[in-house]
């Protein structure tokens, strides 16, 4: 007998483990849901932010500067004025003694104060003129450009005077003609200019106003208690 073959069909093998799909995210890279992003102001677009902060006002260098060059004019042209048409010594009657114009030739400041130290104010006032200036650039107040542009014009005016009058340059004599009563000192245009700014400036200082436009914490929770 011939041997007989059985012929058996080859089992076919399967890989036990399976090829795992290599386009699984990682952990770190699942998308965010729309749910999501909205909760945590993800998707909130940029241009809906708000900016709440506060418009500066403009600034105010324009109004003080102005203001100086009124003060400083009609200080100048009360000087000339004075000048021309008074004689010292020889006063005239506005209202009886208590107002009366009469020419006086001060060396010293405001009120005649300090009147041997006639080259230290000129350098004090010229000092005065530059410092204002440089505050004036960012100053946004009107109740501080006026004030400061008070002072300025003031300032310049009797500046003038130091040094382009007699008896030479930062020896001066700066030219008053104002009499109020006779007990209070002789004074011009400027000095009265100088001494209603800085009246201003401190009371808007009391009050709480700043240079800037803003006023202090202080001075609002004051007003609300």
């Amino acid at each position: 007998m011939g041997a007989v073959s059985i012929d058996r069909p080859r089992e076919q093998h399967t890989d036990e483990h399976e090829e795992q799909p290599r386009d699984i995210a990682a952990a770190g890279d699942t998308p965010v849901t729309a749910g999501e992003a909205e909760a945590d102001g993800a998707t909130e677009p940029a241009d809906e932010l708000e900016d709440e902060s506060p418009e500066l006002p403009r600034r105010t260098l324009p109004v003080l500067l102005a203001l100086a060059a009124v003060a400083f004019l009609l200080d100048l042209g009360t000087k000339a004025l004075v000048v021309a048409k008074m004689t010292p010594g020889e006063p005239i009657s506005i209202i009886g003694d208590v107002v009366r114009l009469t020419l006086v030739r001060n060396p010293g400041a405001a009120f005649s104060m300090a009147t041997g130290m006639t080259w230290l104010l000129t350098l004090i006032a010229a000092a005065v003129v530059i410092g204002v200036i440089r505050i004036g650039r960012s100053l946004r107040s009107v109740g501080w450009a006026i004030g400061l542009g008070l002072v300025l014009g003031g300032a310049v005016g009797n500046l003038i005077d130091r040094l382009f009058r007699a008896p030479g340059p930062l020896q001066g004599h700066v030219v008053d003609f104002i009499s109020v009563t006779q007990w209070w000192p002789v004074f011009n245009v400027a000095d009265s200019s100088i001494v209603c700014g800085a009246i201003l400036l401190v009371v808007l200082t009391m009050f709480g106003f700043e240079p800037d436009g803003t006023r202090s914490r202080r001075a609002q929770d004051g007003e609300r208690e």
